[in-house]
């Protein structure tokens, strides 16, 4: 069971939701009409291939069961090599993310992401 999901975004993506009151998303959630989250053993792929060479990138934590009372619409779908991957079709509530993190860039632009707890 998976307990915490994640949302790569940028400082300027998450200022922009500090004074909205709530994330609408990053513009690829806003095209492709839901916001698009990682599990603990997806984020680093997610961050290599999206992310590579982008400065102040944050790292949102989300604990699943919080999301699920505030929100109904988080679903698991496939994505990539047929993972499930978690989609939110409604705005992150700010009360959601209990952790940020700050992702240093390494010397080939690849984010240091922080250990995570690893899903069973």
């Amino acid at each position: 069971m998976v307990k915490w999901i994640y949302k790569l975004a940028t400082e300027a993506q998450w200022e922009a939701a500090l004074k909205a009151g709530q994330f609408e998303g990053a513009p690829v959630d806003l095209e492709d009409g839901y916001i698009h989250f990682s599990t603990s053993s997806q984020v680093e792929e997610t961050a290599r291939k999206y992310f590579r060479h982008t400065e102040k990138v944050l790292l949102l934590v989300i604990p699943v069961d919080l999301l699920e009372d505030m929100a109904e619409s988080l679903k698991w779908e496939p994505a990539r090599n047929g993972d499930l991957f978690p989609h939110l079709y409604a705005p992150l509530p700010l009360e959601a993310v209990i952790e940020l993190f700050s992702l240093p860039l390494d010397a080939e632009g690849y984010h240091e992401i922080p250990p995570l707890p690893q899903e069973q």
